[in-house]
Parts: structure tokens; C-alpha cells; sequence
């Protein structure tokens, strides 16, 4: 009885061992092939760089302006500070700006010095706010903000509107691609090698550079202007790289 359900044991055992060998041989014999194929895709592939760029008229300009005021005492200050800031803000809510956004706020002392001897003589507050308008919009709302408070103007940039920059981030993806795909070709073709698929796919950004701040300046001295302030805008470049890996 024993040795039955030994050798009935070994039988079975001697079968799954078969099995598994049938089945690490199939393995093997479907498995080698591809890998030998995937590494001759990585052996036999050129990577190329491309770049593309897309202009687009900037339509907004990105302001930012404020109120400082200096007196005797840290109460008077703030509470004239916050009187024109009200007054600036609630000028710039009217006209519809977007993204009215606080972007400073301080009280500080003012020092004199003399005789190596440091003495506080006043207090400077100041509130800034950033804002955007449509740039056709922003030299006569610079010289309106000025009137009815605004004492300073920290700069004025261009940007395109978000849906613009969305739409040239696309168009330069597709040029930095096609740009790539044209050097692969060019490489390839003079060693006479032609291209098989693209293996690989890297985007390596889509974006537009911060825009420069066209000037800072007093607010005084617009107010003073007789003619409106001019502001004149420009184009703002999107780009974009694309790396691709390309089998030969």
C-alpha cells in the first residue's frame, strides 16, 4: 500500500516537472525573440531635439500701483493710507480690471541720523495693489487712479490672455515636434538610413517667458502730464522642446 502511493508520488511529481519544463521552454522561445527585437529598437535609435515658437500679440497689460503716504505720527499715516487705498480700489472694482489682487501692505518708521544718533522723525505706510486691463484701457485708467489717490506705479508689463498663451503652447508643440522629426530626416537620409517609428517621446516645456516690466515711475509726474499716459504693447513669445527617440 505504501509503495503504491509512492510511486503514484513520483508519477505525478514526474508529470508537473514536464509541465514545467514545456512551459519555461515556450516561455523562453516567445520571450527571446521580442527582447532581441526591443534591443535592437534601443541599439538602432537616433534622438533628436526640436524647437518650436509661436508669437502672439500681447492684448493685456499687467499693472501694479499703490499709495504711500508719510507722517508724523503711525496712526495719521495708516489711517490716510487707508482712506486712499479705499478710494483707488474702489475706482478699480468700477472699471471692471481683472485679477485685483493686494499685493503689499507696510508701516514703517522714518529715521533721521545725526551725530551717529538714529531718531525715528515719522512713518511711511504704503498699499499696493496689482491688477489686469486691456492695454488699450490702461493710460487713461493710470491717470483716473492717480487722481483719486494713487501716489505710486511700480510697472507695467504685457501678457496675452490665458486662452492665447493655451492655444500658441499647442501650436509650438506641434513646430518643435515637426522640427525634430525634419533633423531626424535630414540625419538619416545622408547616411542613407531610413526611419522605422518613433520610439521614444519627451516634451520638455511649453511656456512663455515672464514679461518685462516696461517702466516704475512716480505718479505724480503722470498726473502732472497734459496728455494721457501712451502705452503701447507688444508680441510675447510662447516656445517649446520636444525630444524624440527614433528607430532606423
Amino acid at each position: 500500500m505504501l509503495g503504491t502511493t509512492l510511486s503514484g508520488s513520483r508519477f505525478h511529481a514526474g508529470k508537473i516537472g514536464k509541465n514545467l519544463s514545456l512551459i519555461l521552454l515556450l516561455f523562453v522561445m516567445f520571450t527571446l525573440p521580442a527582447s532581441a527585437q526591443e534591443k535592437e529598437k534601443l541599439w538602432r535609435t537616433l534622438t533628436v531635439s526640436g524647437r518650436g515658437m509661436e508669437a502672439i500679440p500681447t492684448t493685456l497689460s499687467q499693472v501694479s500701483l499703490g499709495v504711500e503716504i508719510q507722517g508724523k505720527t503711525a496712526q495719521e499715516v495708516q489711517k490716510e493710507a487707508a482712506r486712499r487705498s479705499s478710494a483707488v480700489v474702489a475706482f478699480l472694482k468700477s472699471r471692471n480690471v481683472e485679477k485685483l489682487t493686494t499685493t503689499g501692505i507696510s508701516l514703517n518708521p522714518v529715521y533721521s541720523y545725526a551725530n551717529n544718533v538714529q531718531r525715528i522723525t515719522g512713518y511711511a505706510a504704503s498699499n499696493s495693489v496689482s491688477f489686469r486691463i486691456p492695454t488699450e484701457q490702461a493710460g487713461s485708467l493710470l491717470d483716473e487712479a492717480v487722481k483719486v489717490g494713487a501716489t505710486q506705479i511700480s510697472g507695467v508689463s504685457f501678457v496675452a490672455s490665458d486662452e492665447a498663451i493655451a492655444n500658441a503652447q499647442k501650436q509650438a508643440l506641434k513646430k518643435a515636434t515637426q522640427d525634430a522629426k525634419n533633423q531626424a530626416e535630414a540625419v538619416l537620409s545622408s547616411l542613407g538610413l531610413q526611419q522605422k517609428e518613433i520610439v521614444g517621446i519627451q516634451i520638455n516645456g511649453a511656456s512663455a517667458p515672464p514679461p518685462p516690466m516696461l517702466y516704475r515711475a512716480e505718479a505724480a509726474k503722470i498726473a502732472n502730464a497734459d496728455a494721457s499716459t501712451p502705452i503701447v504693447a507688444g508680441e510675447q513669445e510662447v516656445q517649446a522642446s520636444v525630444t524624440l527617440q527614433i528607430s532606423y
